[in-house]
């Protein structure tokens, strides 16, 4: 009956050393699945760190060259308009400086021509006056025929 004890007691010793091994065995294929899947998952997450990393830059890239772009094209409009500007303003002085000339030429052209009309007249009158002269000046009827002169009394009053 010991013997019997014995054998069974083996038996489930080498059954019981069986189940050890079956168990450790499952619990180290465990212990890897779950390493494997946790170096994985932290894999995956660097992964879409970085990718995440990665794509703000390239935002944040293209958001300064598109900065850049406007500002440029904003300093190119502000220059063409301010040199648009100075043109129109030296157009305005020239043609200005230009209508000037033109009315001091004319005044000029005027003075002389009604200078050079009435420079006999001027000396004639005024310069070398002579006796007939006097006498035109100090009697204005004098100057007009006798039909004129009754005119120019009755207007007169």
């Amino acid at each position: 009956m010991i013997l019997l004890l014995l054998v069974i007691i083996i038996i489930a010793l080498i059954i019981l050393h069986r189940l050890v091994v079956v168990v450790v065995v499952v619990v180290v294929v465990v212990v890897v699945v779950f390493v494997v899947v946790l170096v994985v998952a932290i894999v995956v997450v660097v992964v879409v760190v970085v990718v995440v990393i990665v794509v703000v830059v390239v935002v944040v890239i293209v958001e300064v060259v598109v900065v850049v772009i406007v500002v440029a094209v904003v300093v190119v409009v502000v220059v063409v308009v301010v040199v648009v500007v100075v043109v129109v303003v030296v157009v305005v002085v020239v043609v200005v400086a230009e209508v000037v000339v033109v009315l001091v030429v004319v005044v000029v052209v005027v003075v002389v021509e009604v200078e050079m009309s009435f420079l006999p007249l001027f000396l004639q009158l005024v310069l070398l006056p002579t006796a007939k002269t006097r006498r035109r000046l100090a009697n204005p009827h004098r100057n007009f025929p006798a039909k004129s002169r009754l005119c120019i009394r009755r207007r007169m009053g």
